[in-house]
């Protein structure tokens, strides 16, 4: 997800406690401030004294002409990039923190096109706006400046709310039968869901199913909003930065993408993850001619998403509903997406 990284000119308690409340990424700041930070939280640091050294770690420049930009490709891949800082470069040992100005769109663009990890200086909630939508897909993050506590917390909960887009599309259940005994995970987040959100999961990477949580009131167990009955251990789920992973390979802290019938998206928290024992169904289905499956828990509290987000619980699931799943293309490797011919059956 997007990283939302925060500049202060000189030391602010405030401003730092409101940094780390707020779940910001990074504090970048002069030199002399690393031990005052720390007494009040855990948080990266950005600075000539810090844990990311600028012209080392961080790369400070600024983007007026094309041989600036041509300079800053020779940077790619080498570390964060942060456009529009003047009085600093790749060589930066400053002991101010890095001042920042206006940074133009199309130049931009050219660099994001070559896979820059780029972060841009804002001032307002439009300029976060805009510098996530960059080419679609936005720029790695922001290094916000704001004046106030309450500023820098609205700002920074701009940055968590953007959203990872996926474009949910309908299949048809072709087929349904039970399959055995075999261990199924649940993942259990640090996050609420109301009902129409959950996990996007799947036995192939390229056909995934929207699984919702446990929000929905049922005469056997209380709902459990926080919950997603995944799968099995194989499974590959969604996880941030459109990547996947096998649900086994989940743990406490890790990350996942929840997701709803309209294709919002937001990072989760995983808390716990249960692995257990249990009678399994496979689901098989097609859209337009491609096909997939998942193996679910056979429980009634385990539920998939009908084309208008309402759930369908797999007790009830018959040949010929239909669906909400997400379909891609491109094959996985080590969860990457890569263009490459993968068959998955």
């Amino acid at each position: 997800m997007k990283e939302a990284w925060v500049r202060l000119d000189r030391w602010s308690k405030d401003m730092v406690t409101t940094a780390l409340e707020s779940g910001a990424d990074a504090l970048v700041v002069p030199a002399g401030l690393e031990s005052g930070i720390k007494a009040l939280g855990r948080i990266t640091t950005v600075s000539p004294d810090g844990d990311l050294k600028p012209g080392v770690d961080v790369f400070f420049e600024m983007l007026d002409s094309p041989a600036d930009e041509a300079r800053i490709v020779q940077s790619l891949g080498r570390g964060r990039i942060v456009i529009g800082a003047s009085g600093s470069s790749a060589g930066n040992t400053s002991e101010e923190a890095p001042r920042t100005t206006p940074w133009e769109i199309i130049p931009l663009e050219n660099l994001l096109a070559r896979g820059g990890d780029i972060l841009l200086p804002v001032r307002t909630i439009e300029e976060i706006d805009l510098a996530l939508g960059i080419l679609e897909k936005g720029v790695r993050g922001v290094v916000i400046q704001a004046s106030t506590p309450g500023e820098l917390k609205a700002m920074i909960a701009r940055v968590k709310a953007a959203e990872e887009k996926v474009f949910p599309t309908v299949a048809r259940i072709t087929a349904i039968r039970p399959a055995g005994m075999g261990d199924r995970v649940c993942v259990d987040t640090c996050t609420l869901m109301t009902e129409g959100e959950g996990l996007l999961v799947g036995n192939s990477s390229g056909f995934l199913f929207l699984v919702q949580a446990e929000s929905k009131p049922n005469p056997y167990v209380a709902p459990r909003p926080f919950r997603v009955n995944a799968g099995p251990v194989h499974a590959y789920v969604r996880v941030p930065g459109t990547l996947t992973r096998y649900l086994s390979e989940l743990h406490s802290g890790d990350g996942v993408c929840v997701v709803d019938g309209k294709g919002s998206a937001r990072a989760a928290t995983v808390g716990r993850v249960k692995i257990e024992r249990r009678p399994l169904l496979l689901i098989e289905a097609d859209c337009e001619g491609v096909t997939g499956s998942i193996l679910l828990q056979n429980a009634e509290t385990i539920r998939l998403s009908r084309p208008d987000g309402k759930a369908v619980s797999v007790a009830g699931l018959a040949v010929g509903d239909s669906v909400l799943v997400c379909l891609e293309r491109a094959g996985r490797h080590f969860g990457i997406r890569v263009d490459e011919t993968i068959r998955e059956n």
